[in-house]
């Protein structure tokens, strides 16, 4: 493999992990191309969107396209990307070194484990029961339904590679277990258990993230990312909607 063929791995493997972890595909662009500029490859072209990434080194290589079909949030694997990327600018680390970090930190799992990630849902949807209005009596409801409806869109998304069916179902879990406690005077506002116990499942991260792109002029990447925020409020709506219709 020669020292071009490298350098466009390194630029999309680094794009890649990127958009894969929740990147604003303007940070993902700009990182390829001051990681080929470090390289010695100036005239090097990114363009990305939320499902793919295009790069090419000039006009007269072939161009690079990669398909993104799962996305993420995994802020750690942004930070570890930008580091590599300040140690190529730096001049700390060649081509073939760079691949190799960039693969290493490819191939490994959620820095956090599913426990634990569960465990802080449950710790926020209790915190946020109380922070809009709701009594103390509502914080163990909120923790409780939080925790599970978390731990229902984890283990349904193994099953069903659509996201959207997973937070519908989480969010329907959690209306089941709302109500369930109310009905054995467990808790007191119903409202407010349910909001606090639905915020993890809130794309609050890509609603930022589609701001910020069309801030930054990337349309096509702005309108598409406030799009699936959009369906992803909807899920969430559709599933307590669906236990308050039947309930």
């Amino acid at each position: 493999m020669d020292e071009r063929q490298v350098i466009s791995n390194v630029c999309m493997l680094a794009g890649k992990i990127m958009l894969e972890s929740g990147a604003e595909t303007y940070r993902v662009e700009d990182t390829m191309t001051r990681i080929a500029a470090a390289f010695g490859l100036t005239e090097a072209e990114s363009y990305a969107t939320p499902t793919g990434i295009n790069f090419s080194t000039d006009s007269h290589d072939a161009s690079h396209f990669r398909r993104i079909s799962k996305r993420s949030t995994d802020l750690h694997k942004i930070a570890q990307v930008n580091s590599i990327s300040r140690q190529i600018s730096e001049g700390g680390i060649d081509p073939r070194e760079a691949l190799l970090h960039l693969k290493g930190l490819s191939s490994t799992s959620n820095v956090y484990p599913y426990w634990l990630q569960i465990a802080a849902a449950a710790l926020v949807s209790g915190s946020f029961a109380i922070m809009f209005g709701g009594q103390l009596l509502d914080f163990l409801p909120a923790f409780f339904a939080g925790g599970v409806g978390l731990a229902a869109m984890i283990g349904f998304e193994k099953l069903v590679e659509t996201r959207f069916f997973a937070e519908f179902f989480a969010s329907f879990i959690i209306g089941l277990l709302a109500i369930g406690c109310l009905h054995f005077s467990f808790g007191v506002n119903l409202d407010k258990i349910i909001i606090g116990a639905v915020m993890p499942l809130v794309p609050g991260l890509h609603i930022t993230n589609a701001v910020r792109d069309l801030m930054a002029g990337h349309l096509v990447a702005g309108v598409s990312k406030g799009v699936e925020a959009m369906l992803t409020a909807f899920a969430i709506g559709a599933g307590v909607a669906v236990v308050f219709a039947f309930l």
